[in-house]
């Protein structure tokens, strides 16, 4: 439907599904802002639509895409055994956590990485907007995934040079992807893979892990903290991209995410802003402050305790 509105007959076709079943998917969609029914079983893209685009600038296909995959669906039908237990829904469906499940699913993998690119077009420009990253000599973007937000802050400070760190079957991704090359930062950008679990690459006078944290447990969130103080230099900066939580009654998409964590990771969490200055001094670090932006991201800096 890029180039123009299409009868239903036309797209039933071209995606192999039958027409009037196709029609009754679509004209629902249409109550709901998704596809505009601009003649009688005629429909058109809209703006909201367009987000479905893979070459969309706001596009989040892939996040639509991951939501709907049969074993993320899974993980969500057997909600009631991660109230009951505490324990992640997708490793009782799956037999594996969720991110050794990508590790063996490479089509899996590829879902996970596309939908948090999608993440990062939304937030990036807005996290850029809000905090000022001048001053850093040298950022290590810790679980980067393909780099396109490093990318996006090496274009904005030219003198700043970048580590994008992620396991090698990411840095392959990245490499594939040429985030870093497409924005012209290649150059200034060096690509390290590794576990963070382990050991960080050191001598960065910052340190920049975003949407990374909530996936984890306060004592596997402590352990990747030490890590990244042993690499941090002494005046060196950590900035944490993650939603913080409000307190009380108070309306949150976060909250929403929060139950994302409770169903597929092993004690994966969204925090409010308490909580994340507990973590960060188990991590040997201190809160400085927490930048909002208009997104419902915050850039959470501290330093060396």
């Amino acid at each position: 439907m890029k180039s123009g509105p299409k009868p239903v007959a036309a797209l039933a076709q071209s995606v192999g599904v039958a027409e009037q079943p196709l029609f009754r998917v679509m004209r629902a969609l249409a109550g709901f802002g998704v596809f505009g029914e601009s003649s009688p079983r005629t429909f058109e893209l809209t703006p909201m639509a367009k987000c479905l685009c893979s070459d969309s600038p706001d596009s989040l296909r892939g996040v639509a895409v991951m939501f709907g995959s049969p074993w993320h669906r899974a993980a969500w039908s057997d909600i009631l055994h991660a109230v009951a237990t505490g324990q992640p829904a997708f490793e009782k469906v799956h037999g594996k956590g969720f991110f050794d499940y990508c590790v063996s699913n490479p089509e899996a993998a590829a879902i996970f990485d596309e939908a948090m690119t999608s993440f990062s077009s939304q937030e990036t420009p807005l996290v850029l907007e809000a905090y000022d990253f001048s001053g850093i000599h040298k950022l290590v973007d810790v679980a980067g995934g393909h780099g396109s937000l490093l990318a996006e802050i090496l274009k904005k400070y030219p003198t700043m040079r970048g580590v994008l760190f992620d396991m090698p079957s990411v840095i392959e991704g990245a490499r594939q992807k040429k985030h870093l090359e497409k924005a012209g930062v290649l150059g200034r950008c060096e690509l390290v893979s590794g576990d963070f679990f382990s050991a960080l690459p050191s001598g960065g006078d910052a340190y920049l892990m975003k949407h990374i944290i909530h996936d984890w447990s306060d004592e596997h969130c402590t352990k990747i903290l030490r890590n990244c103080r042993s690499a941090i230099s002494p005046a060196g900066k950590l900035l944490l991209v993650e939603m913080v939580l409000s307190p009380g009654n108070e309306p949150h998409v976060g909250k929403l995410l929060d139950l994302e964590m409770l169903v597929q990771t092993r004690g994966g969490q969204e925090r409010t802003e308490e909580e994340y200055r507990s973590l960060l001094a188990a991590g040997g670090f201190r809160l400085i402050q927490i930048v909002r932006t208009k997104s419902f991201g915050c850039v959470i800096e501290a330093q060396p305790a």
